[in-house]
């Protein structure tokens, strides 16, 4: 008999029949080899978990048919996360997840007439995209910042935020000889305080001198008590009015900040724009801005030296780079707020990888190092000062539920989800 081609895969494959005959091996290599093949997932279920750590933090994990899960997290405005994540959860079960900008703006525009100009319906859906990122990337086994057209750097410059009340006291004896240890090349103090005894009205936003004169001595204080070679950024909160604004930058010349954060409300951007035209100190804000078009007036009026989107309210991870994008175009420094878990920072660790301008981010549990360092399953993210790009799928960490829920939110569900 003739020996064909065919009869000889025939013979090759007949003890492997059934699973692995030809034509279920045709098919295999053919989903395995097409050049346009996608998992075909579909979301199946929403669930969320809320946090009390530095303020409310909501946890959002996203379920699909096929066991793969996302999750993503939202801060400040987090407190109506979960309500809104179940009003979502209707236009989201049976869908496919990965075209993740065009679901985010369909939620956006769907929620027009529910607030989502900002506030908490953009904070809500910043934890989704993050979450729906997420997936993505465990879904094509690829790091979220590959998915953003790679990254310009190996690893993300942190800073410490010391949150002290009492900087030129005990507090401070403590928290600043630990902060040069742990390495950090930057760090960030707070001079607003609403109980300083020199404050004579608790409506005004006007500081007496007393109050700028404590607020000077206290910089002095931390710039003489950490190495030349940290950088100093000052927080004001934005608890002022703009000319203790001025004042305060005027006086903060003499130490070099890093920059000097919200002298003034966020609301009026020509108020801002006023103070950073009045000084040499660099002025930071924006973390109290949503969505891209509340930045491209900020940044056509040259209000700031540098920006600080908080990306677990922005809008999310997709959003803030086309915010740190914009600002590239301008020559601004791009420098996140960022006061959540490691889960939520490694997110947007992902994002400062992946653009051009990026400057430092912030690290803000220096009160609670142990629920910090073991929040993740892989434990301490952050070495020396700095974050490691991850190249796992999606963020790149899995939440250790054991620890995380020692910070659960008392009355809050966690994670409750049907299938």
């Amino acid at each position: 008999m003739k020996t064909t081609r065919r009869s000889l895969l025939r013979s090759a494959l007949a003890p492997a029949a059934g699973a692995f005959a030809l034509p279920a091996l045709s098919r295999a290599i053919q989903a395995a080899t097409s050049t346009y093949q996608r998992p075909k997932l579909k979301i199946t279920g929403l669930a969320t978990a809320m946090v009390q750590v530095h303020g409310p933090q909501a946890h959002i994990r996203i379920y699909t048919d096929q066991g793969l899960t996302g999750q993503g997290e939202s801060t400040d405005a987090a407190i109506g996360t979960p309500a809104l994540i179940h009003s979502f959860s209707r236009f989201l079960i049976g869908r496919a997840p990965l075209n993740v900008d065009a679901i985010w703006e369909q939620l956006r525009r769907f929620g027009i007439f529910a607030g989502a100009q900002g506030g908490q319906y953009i904070t809500a859906l910043s934890g989704l995209e993050i979450a729906l990122w997420d997936l993505a990337g465990k879904a094509l086994n690829l790091p979220i910042y590959q998915l953003m057209g790679g990254k310009f750097r190996d690893k993300v410059r942190m800073y410490c935020d010391s949150d002290m009340k009492d900087p030129d006291g005990a507090e401070g004896q403590r928290k600043l000889p630990w902060i040069a240890e742990a390495g950090f090349t930057a760090m960030k103090m707070d001079i607003d305080d609403a109980r300083d005894p020199a404050r004579r009205d608790p409506v005004n936003r006007t500081a007496t001198n007393g109050e700028i004169d404590r607020m000077v001595k206290q910089m002095r204080f931390v710039r003489d008590s950490v190495p030349k070679s940290i950088d100093l950024a000052v927080d004001m909160h934005g608890f002022y009015d703009a000319l203790t604004g001025k004042r305060v930058a005027q006086a903060a010349e003499e130490f070099r900040l890093l920059w000097l954060e919200e002298p003034v409300p966020p609301e009026n951007i020509d108020a801002m724009a006023d103070i950073r035209r009045s000084t040499h100190t660099p002025i930071c804000c924006g973390e109290n801005i949503y969505l891209r078009w509340g930045f491209a007036e900020l940044l056509e009026k040259h209000a700031a030296d540098i920006i600080m989107p908080d990306i677990q309210k922005v809008g999310g991870l997709s959003e803030a780079r086309k915010i740190a994008n914009m600002a590239d175009a301008y020559y601004i420094p791009f420098a996140p707020h960022c006061v959540v878990s490691p889960v939520g920072t490694m997110a947007s660790v992902h994002v400062c990888a992946s653009v051009p301008n990026f400057l430092v981010l912030e690290w803000h549990w220096i009160n609670h190092r142990d629920l910090w360092a073991n929040w993740v399953k892989e434990g301490e993210i952050i070495d020396k000062g700095y974050i490691a790009v991850p190249d796992r799928p999606g963020i790149g960490v899995e939440m250790n539920d054991e620890v995380a829920k020692r910070a659960q939110m008392p009355g809050a569900t966690w994670f409750e989800h049907k299938t």
